[in-house]
C-alpha cells in the first residue's frame, strides 16, 4: 500500500474547500459527481491511495466529511454496498475484484445485498446448506437464503455457499460475489407481522458465479464472512443518511430520491429500536405513575450509557482499530433497550397500545413498536450469539463446547433434507 505523509487538519480543510469550490456543479448528474469525488480521493479518504482514497486516519476522514457537509455536497451512497461489501472487498478481495467493483460502489451504480442466512439453520450460520460446485472456471450455486434486505433491487450479492462437504463446517465455505440478474435467482418478499415487507427469501437454482468472483480463498470464506458481520453489527443508525443541508439542483435532487427510496426499506427500524426518544413526552402526556416514571428513567439512563459506548468505539476506530466484539456489546445493549422501551410504552398506553391504524395512539406507532421490537434480538445475529462473542473474544472465556465443529460436514446432523 502506498504511504503518504499526513497533512494537518487545517491543511485538509483548506484543500477540501478549494476542491469543492472548483468542481461542484449544482446540475451535474449524481453519478458524474460521485465519479469525480471517487477519483479525487475525497469520497473515502480513509481508504488506501491505490483504491480511491488518500490513506488518511479516521480523524482526518471525519474532517473531510465535516467539510462536505458544511459545503452542502452529496457524499457516497448509503446501503449494503458501501457499509458491508466495500470494506469486505478492501480486506479480502483480489485486485481484480477491487478494480471491478469498488468504484461502482462509490458512484452508486451497483447495489448489493447479503445472502448469508438460511431457513434451516437459525443462528448456526456455519451450518449453511447452499452448495456451490465447479463447472469449468465458473461455479454453479443452488440453495435457499432468507431475511435478505434489498434483494429485489440488488445487482450483486455477498454469498456464502458450501464448497467442501468433507471439511468441518467452518472450513468448507466459500465467499462469492453473485450477479443477481440471472435466470437462476428468484426473489420473493416476506410479509412481516408489522405489515412491512423489508426482507426477502431468495431461491438459487443453478445460478452462475463468474470466474474470479471468489472473495478470499476457496473454502476459506468463514474468515471473510466475519469481516462482513463485524461491520454489520456496527451499523445501527448509519443505515440512513441525512439530506439536510444539501445544495439545490440536479445532483442533490437525484441523491434525495435515492435516499428516500432507501429509507422506505427501513421505515420501521426506529420502532424496532423501541423509540426511547418518545418516552419522556409520552410519560408527561399520560400522567405517569411513580413506577412508570421509573421504567422511563431506566430506559433513558441505559440509552445514554449505550451512546457513550458507541462514542468509545468510534474513538477506537479513529485510532485505526478494526471493528471487534464491541459491536456485539452495542447490539446487545440496543436490543435490551428496545425491549425495556417497549415495556414502558405498553405500560403508559395500556390497552390502547394494541390498536393500529391512523386513528390509534400516535398513528399506530406504539402498536408497531410492540410487534417490531422482537426482531432486534434476532437480526444480525441473535442475542445468544452476541453473548458468546462477548464472552469468548472480550472476556476470554472458554469457547462453547461443540460436538460437530471438527466433523466432516456431511456427517453433521441437521434439520435440513438429507444431502
Amino acid at each position: 500500500m502506498q504511504v503518504v505523509s499526513e497533512p494537518t487538519t487545517e491543511e485538509v480543510r483548506a484543500e477540501v474547500r478549494g476542491w469543492l469550490e472548483a468542481h461542484w456543479d449544482d446540475d451535474r448528474p449524481l453519478v458524474q459527481w460521485r465519479s469525480l469525488l471517487a477519483d479525487s480521493g475525497w469520497a473515502v479518504p480513509q481508504w488506501p491511495v491505490e483504491w480511491f482514497g488518500k490513506g488518511y486516519t479516521a480523524v482526518l476522514a471525519q474532517v473531510v466529511a465535516e467539510e462536505l457537509r458544511a459545503f452542502g455536497a452529496v457524499g457516497t451512497p448509503v446501503g449494503a454496498a458501501m457499509s458491508l461489501a466495500a470494506p469486505t472487498l478492501l480486506a479480502h478481495g483480489s485486485a481484480e475484484l477491487k478494480q471491478r467493483f469498488l468504484r461502482r460502489i462509490l458512484t452508486g451504480e451497483d447495489r448489493w445485498c447479503q445472502l448469508f442466512s438460511e431457513p434451516t439453520n437459525g443462528s448456526d450460520l456455519a451450518g449453511l446448506m447452499t452448495r456451490a460446485e465447479r463447472d469449468g472456471d465458473e461455479w454453479v450455486v443452488s440453495g435457499q437464503k432468507v431475511w435478505t434486505t434489498g434483494a429485489r433491487s440488488a445487482d450483486f450479492a455477498m454469498l456464502l455457499a458450501r464448497t467442501d462437504w468433507d471439511a468441518p463446517k467452518h472450513r468448507g465455505i466459500t465467499y462469492f460475489v453473485l450477479p443477481m440478474h440471472q435466470p437462476g435467482v428468484e426473489v420473493r418478499p416476506l410479509r412481516q407481522m408489522n405489515g412491512h415487507a423489508s426482507f426477502n427469501e431468495v431461491f438459487l437454482t443453478e445460478a452462475r458465479v463468474p470466474p474470479g468472483h471468489v472473495v478470499g480463498a476457496v473454502n476459506a470464506g468463514w474468515g471473510v464472512a466475519l469481516t462482513t458481520l463485524a461491520h454489520e453489527r456496527g451499523l445501527g443508525a448509519l443505515r440512513l443518511v441525512s439530506v439536510e443541508g444539501w445544495r439545490e439542483g440536479r445532483t442533490a435532487r437525484e441523491a434525495r430520491a435515492e435516499a428516500e427510496e432507501h429509507a422506505r426499506t427501513y421505515a420501521w427500524y426506529p420502532q424496532r429500536a423501541g423509540r426511547p426518544d418518545l418516552l419522556a413526552e409520552r410519560s408527561r402526556e399520560a400522567g405517569a405513575t411513580a413506577p412508570q416514571r421509573q421504567l422511563v428513567a431506566d430506559v433513558v439512563a441505559r440509552n445514554r450509557v449505550a451512546a457513550w459506548n458507541v462514542e468509545r468505539s468510534r474513538a477506537a476506530t479513529s485510532r485505526g482499530r478494526q471493528p471487534g466484539p464491541e459491536g456485539s456489546l452495542a447490539k446487545l445493549a440496543g436490543s435490551d433497550i428496545a425491549r425495556r422501551s417497549a415495556r414502558a410504552h405498553g405500560s403508559l398506553a395500556g390497552a390502547h397500545a394494541l390498536l393500529a391504524g391512523p386513528d390509534s395512539l400516535l398513528g399506530g406507532v406504539i402498536s408497531e413498536i410492540l410487534v417490531s421490537v422482537p426482531a432486534g434480538s434476532i437480526a444480525g445475529g441473535t442475542d445468544e450469539i452476541q453473548h458468546n462473542i462477548v464472552g469468548e473474544r472480550a472476556l476470554g472465556l472458554p469457547k462453547e463446547p461443540s460436538v460437530d465443529a471438527d466433523l466432516p460436514f456431511r456427517q453433521v446432523r441437521t434439520n435440513a433434507p438429507s444431502r
